[in-house]
């Protein structure tokens, strides 16, 4: 027969629930190595500064895409010879019977004077008819890369490095996100080219075919024309290829320039200075401006103290301001120190809880008590006059 027993019931008890204590998984699992300080080496997933874009911008190392400024300067060339295509016809028609007329009868190969004339009209009318056309193509290029990069000049760039000769790594760059994404662009350009020419030739089919019964000048003046507004077809579907392109550069400015957490630690800490050195200015700060508040403790009128805790200095000169100033204020141990100062100087000390509370929480160090306190700081500036027999400067009401 058993019987039943408490103290092993218990004891049983007691080891079932050390077993279930120790066998038992943690609800919570923490990486401590979350909490641990990120080194130099880091995975980059800060924004750039604007320290760390000015110091790329001075390497030369800007968001730019190439595509946007070939692209508008193409089309914007080819607009350029289409308005100005019967200037330009003109002036080479005037130059070719210049060349086969009356400069072939009278040019005399032997003078040097006449080579010296040939040589000037035909510099004068190759820029007549190009000029036009380059001096578009300049302004518009450099406004393209101005409204993209801005005013920038920087040699860096030029230095070379030898890290580009490493045949490594020309390799890692041509099989890069950035190699397969110019491949990428280059594809989509012969794409384009060749469906918007296709296209446009197939709409012109039954013009071509009537050049056959056209004359010379007709025929070369249709032929220029409808080859020159496919360019222009072609250059306005490139320049959807730039947009893209340039918010792709975007993305890769970005991400090129990202920062890890201790890089953000050691820019803050170069431009604001260790927190050790910032603690130190503080310090020297609020050392300096007690000095100066306690040199003006000797010339106050009053001090209002609590008596232990607060300590307000008070100073009336009707001359200088309509109401009282706060000239020194504190409390604990610069109470102390106003009320040691005002002492050594002759300066009453009116006790006031109530006053002297209100005056430190309400009214800056230089500043005229609120209009509501005028009464009470009146009586206390009254007292004092009538002890010392002094006449104050102006009347305070």
């Amino acid at each position: 027969m058993a019987f039943f027993c408490p103290v092993r019931l218990i004891k049983n008890i007691k080891d079932r629930l050390i077993r279930d204590a120790t066998s038992a998984k943690p609800a919570i699992r923490v990486n401590l190595q979350f909490f641990a300080e990120e080194g130099p080496g880091g995975e980059r997933t800060e924004k750039a500064t604007p320290r760390k874009k000015q110091k790329a911008r001075e390497k030369g190392q800007v968001l730019q895409s190439r595509e946007i400024s070939s692209a508008v300067v193409l089309l914007i060339a080819f607009v350029s010879i289409k308005l100005l295509g019967g200037y330009m016809f003109k002036e080479a028609g005037a130059f070719f019977r210049l060349c086969v007329g009356d400069l072939a009868i009278n040019f005399d190969v032997e003078s040097i004077n006449e080579q010296m004339r040939l040589a000037g009209l035909v510099l004068t009318q190759i820029v007549k008819i190009t000029g036009p056309v380059f001096a578009i193509v300049l302004v518009v290029g450099i406004t393209a890369s101005f409204a993209q990069v801005g005013a920038l000049f920087t040699l860096e760039p030029l230095k070379p490095k030898f890290s580009k000769l490493n045949p490594v790594n020309g390799i890692k760059r041509i099989f890069s996100l950035r190699g397969l994404t110019e491949l990428i662009k280059s594809i989509l350009k012969i794409v384009i080219i060749g469906v918007v020419a296709w296209n446009s030739i197939r709409a012109e089919e039954n013009n071509i075919v009537k050049l056959m019964d056209q004359d010379l000048a007709s025929a070369a003046v249709y032929i220029s024309s409808t080859a020159i507004d496919v360019a222009i077809k072609i250059c306005a579907m490139m320049i959807i290829i730039a947009v893209l392109d340039y918010g792709y550069q975007w993305w890769q400015y970005e991400k090129d320039l990202r920062m890890t957490k201790h890089e953000v630690k050691e820019e803050y800490r170069e431009r604001e200075g260790s927190p050790e050195v910032r603690q130190r200015i503080r310090q020297r700060q609020r050392e300096m401006s007690m000095r100066r508040m306690l040199t003006e403790v000797p010339k106050a009128d009053v001090i209002i103290t609590n008596p232990t805790h607060y300590a307000v200095a008070i100073q009336y000169d009707a001359e200088k301001a309509p109401a009282p100033i706060v000239t020194a204020k504190g409390i604990d141990y610069m109470a102390l120190r106003i009320k040691e100062i005002a002492k050594e100087n002759g300066v009453e000390t009116v006790e006031n809880k109530p006053l002297a509370q209100a005056l430190y929480k309400s009214v800056d160090i230089g500043q005229q008590i609120p209009p509501e306190l005028y009464q009470a700081v009146a009586e206390i500036l009254a007292f004092v006059y009538r002890i010392k027999g002094k006449v104050p400067a102006g009347a305070y009401s």
